[in-house]
């Protein structure tokens, strides 16, 4: 497999196990705190090939980080990179939330079990066969997806965000 970027090569997230990459990309968005600049990042985003399928503010009285996931990660990044808005990326992973009355409960007890720390958590704008979705930033990426798979959760990958189902 070529490693170029033209034409259509591409380089596969699958792992030598034939596992895809456990993590879904986030992007912190700094934002000055004044009346329009979250507009102007909204029409810059929504106007990419590629949907806002998650956003969570953290709000101080000078500034604001907008937290952003996207239906395609690399799009975003181009479009980003582009605007001059500085941000930064990290991994997080998303989850369905499992049917029953309590599915946060199910999920935050399998990462109290494989004793993982939730630092922040906020729910997608995607549904796969009528499921929610969350993210969760945690301390560790690797054993989080593990201990959710070994309890029969599933955990989403960024292929999913491009292939899959509903996104509102």
């Amino acid at each position: 497999m070529s490693m170029g970027f033209d034409d259509q090569d591409t380089v596969s997230a699958e792992t030598m196990q034939g596992l895809d990459w456990p993590c879904l990309r986030q992007f912190c968005v700094f934002l000055e705190n004044r009346v329009g600049r979250l507009n102007d990042l909204m029409r810059l985003v929504e106007s990419m090939d590629t949907r806002v399928i998650a956003v969570s503010l953290v709000d101080s009285v000078d500034f604001a980080i907008a937290r952003l996931m996207f239906s395609n990660a690399d799009r975003a990044r181009e479009k980003l990179e582009l605007s001059g808005f500085p941000f930064s990326e990290s991994d997080v992973i998303g989850v369905l939330l499992p049917d029953g009355d309590k599915p946060f409960t199910n999920v935050c007890t399998q990462l109290v079990k494989a004793e993982i720390n939730i630092h922040h958590a906020y729910p997608l704008l995607f549904r796969k066969n009528g499921m929610g979705a969350v993210a969760l930033f945690v301390d560790d990426n690797d054993r989080a997806a593990q201990a959710l798979r070994a309890a029969g959760l599933e955990v989403l990958t960024d292929g999913a965000l491009m292939e899959d189902d509903e996104h509102f």
